[in-house]
């Protein structure tokens, strides 16, 4: 009897221990899950990614000489390379034309956006073709001189960007192409069409659609041509909600007469980002 009852002392202390053990366990864990939620809180407190499709043709992509300057990386300027891959946004960031690539706009306005908001995230996808006239901007369309279809191009890299944070504005700087008699009297049509089947394909009905003006130099005289694409960029927010007009008034060539200078690019770069801040801030009051 006295064995049998040791047996049985032995064994509740043995179920006591067990039991402790698994609330010391639980309690283990619990305290550990709750530290990881509030790390992964404060991770959530960081804006997600803002992502930016900058298209149209050569003074979006950049033809202006490169500097050291514009090499160095922001730890919150990220572009999405050719290979889809999320890199520094460094210039230069186009490779439509590798040869002559090199300083645009794109750059100087993300690092516009993350100088006013330190909290902000800005992902910039490349996707402008030097030459494109408006028309090589719909599905399927071949871009002949530079082997590619600039809106499948375009549409793709978004999408590929859109998994990574929220599309909150195309860029546009395109016009010189179609500064002739037989396109422009057709370029505001075109350019309304284009930012509704932008907003559709991309499921982004009121994303901001900025538009850039044409190199507008003391020294290279307008056409009636120039005259009347300028007119559609500048009277676009009056037919297409949530859209507005960058001036490029005072900008400079590099020596070409079509392309702006580093300098220009930069400058043209910061005023897309005030305008989109202008816009969006008026948007959501």
């Amino acid at each position: 009897m006295r064995t049998r009852k040791a047996v049985f002392a032995l064994m509740s202390i043995h179920v006591r221990l067990l039991v402790l053990t698994g609330v010391l366990l639980c309690a283990a864990v619990l305290a550990a899950e709750r530290h990881a939620g509030s790390l992964a809180a404060a991770r959530g407190q960081a804006t997600p990614m803002q992502i930016f499709l900058l298209i149209g043709q050569s003074n979006m992509a950049g033809r202006a000489g490169v500097e050291p300057a514009d090499r160095v990386p922001h730890a919150r300027v990220r572009m999405l390379d050719r290979d889809a891959r999320w890199v520094p946004a460094v210039d230069p960031m186009h490779f439509d034309k590798p040869a002559v690539a090199g300083v645009g706009p794109g750059r100087a306005f993300g690092l516009a956006l993350v100088d006013a908001d330190s909290t902000s995230e800005i992902g910039l996808v490349p996707a402008a073709v030097g030459g494109s006239p408006i028309e090589a901007w719909r599905p399927g369309e071949h871009y002949l001189p530079t082997d590619s279809h600039p809106w499948d191009d375009a549409i793709r890299r978004a999408r590929v960007a859109m998994a990574a944070g929220t599309l909150r504005g195309i860029l546009w700087h395109q016009g010189e192409a179609d500064a002739t008699p037989e396109r422009a009297p057709l370029y505001a049509e075109r350019l309304h069409a284009l930012v509704r089947r932008l907003r559709t394909t991309l499921d982004a009905p009121e994303v901001p659609f900025l538009a850039g003006q044409i190199g507008h130099f003391a020294d290279v005289p307008w056409t009636d041509a120039h005259v009347m694409v300028d007119a559609a960029h500048r009277a676009l927010s009056q037919h297409v909600p949530h859209t507005a007009y960058v001036s490029a008034e005072y900008l400079t060539h590099q020596g070409d007469g079509v392309h702006f200078d580093a300098v220009s690019a930069r400058l043209l770069g910061r005023r897309y980002a005030e305008a989109w801040t202008r816009l969006t801030t008026s948007t959501t009051r």
